[in-house]
């Protein structure tokens, strides 16, 4: 901090020394004073004193300003502006008057661009609840005429229109995730059972055998949410299953009390240098790239969603092995001290 200092006020020191050399020329070579070499010594000396004295307070009043916004960036919060050190001096305050500017500026910006959210939001939203009504019409009907073929091949694909419009208002909820949480004991084979049953269509297209299988664990969770996640990875495992293929979903409880579920396909596997990227946004890997009907989306949801729920998601794959999706909910879960919280 001090050389840059010095280094921004090199040409007052520029300045500081040619009147010093130019003091000590006149003394020098005017004939008409008569200064001897200790006194010209001395003079020097106490005029660099003098000098040096100066610069070190002007750099401590002039720097205490900076050297607070140096600390308190360090430690940058949602209240930083209250953080902020006193001016000192006009300059000082010109840069807090900005701060306080800027800070303003941003809020503004982030409400904007909230209330767009929100907007936004809200006419998917209501898009989505509209989009439902026809949607609910043609699974009456197509219900009431099961037995042709025809509608069975229909009720697989209103099935996958039915999930897209599912997952986008799944989307539209994420930000609110937090203010939605429902805790209760539930069953992981009974989330396993009601989500294998809303794809029925779809398995029963692709002749598809599902088993279910492992210990009848419980673990506390939000139910909605939770079968979310499982949606997705259960999707997943349908879309690249090969047609006539068994699909084993095993829940299980170690000594340690954390729960997993699992979702063994035989599909076509996944690479190895996929594997660490198939939670990222828009990833959609070689499989994805086959299957032009993936968006990449997915998996990003379930593990967003994942995290906030407490669960962690793995893969296990190779290529042309199958896969394995696994949900590991924590014996500790965060959902249970929620709940001793609004409980005491």
């Amino acid at each position: 901090m001090l050389i840059r200092y010095l280094t921004a006020r090199r040409s007052w020191l520029l300045l500081f020394a040619g009147l010093l050399g130019l003091t000590n020329a006149l003394l020098l070579l005017d004939p008409g004073l008569a200064v001897e070499s200790a006194s010209l010594i001395y003079l020097n000396g106490l005029f660099l004193l003098i000098g040096v004295v100066f610069i070190l307070w002007r750099y401590k009043r002039e720097t205490a300003y900076a050297v607070a916004l140096t600390r308190s960036r360090e430690d940058l919060g949602a209240h930083w502006l209250e953080g902020l050190p006193e001016p000192g001096n006009s300059l000082d305050e010109s840069i807090h008057a900005f701060l306080h500017a800027v800070d303003r500026h941003h809020k503004q910006e982030v409400s904007d661009v909230k209330g767009a959210q929100i907007i936004e939001n809200d006419f998917t939203a209501a898009w989505i609840h509209e989009v439902n009504t026809p949607l609910t019409a043609m699974k009456l009907i197509l219900d009431a005429h099961r037995e042709d073929e025809a509608v069975r091949r229909i009720a697989a694909e209103w099935l996958r229109i039915h999930l897209l419009v599912d997952q986008q208002l799944y989307m539209t909820r994420l930000p609110s995730l937090e203010s939605d949480y429902v805790l209760a004991s539930v069953p992981v084979q009974r989330i396993a059972a009601e989500e294998v049953r809303e794809l029925a269509s779809w398995c029963m297209e692709k002749n598809l055998a599902i088993s279910i299988e492992g210990a009848a664990a419980e673990v506390v969770t939000d139910r909605k949410w939770c079968r979310f996640v499982f949606r997705q990875l259960l999707t997943n495992a349908v879309k690249y299953s090969p047609s006539g293929a068994t699909l084993l979903i095993v829940a299980a409880e170690d000594t340690a009390g954390h729960v997993t579920l699992e979702i063994h396909d035989e599909g076509p596997g996944i690479r190895p240098h996929d594997l660490p990227r198939i939670f990222d946004k828009g990833f959609t890997g070689d499989n994805g790239r086959i299957h032009n009907a993936a968006t990449g989306l997915g998996l990003y949801l379930a593990k967003t969603v994942a995290d906030k729920l407490g669960i962690t998601l793995t893969a296990q794959s190779s290529a042309g092995h199958g896969t394995i999706m696994r949900m590991t909910f924590s014996s500790a879960n965060a959902f249970e001290a929620v709940r001793r919280d609004v409980t005491s």
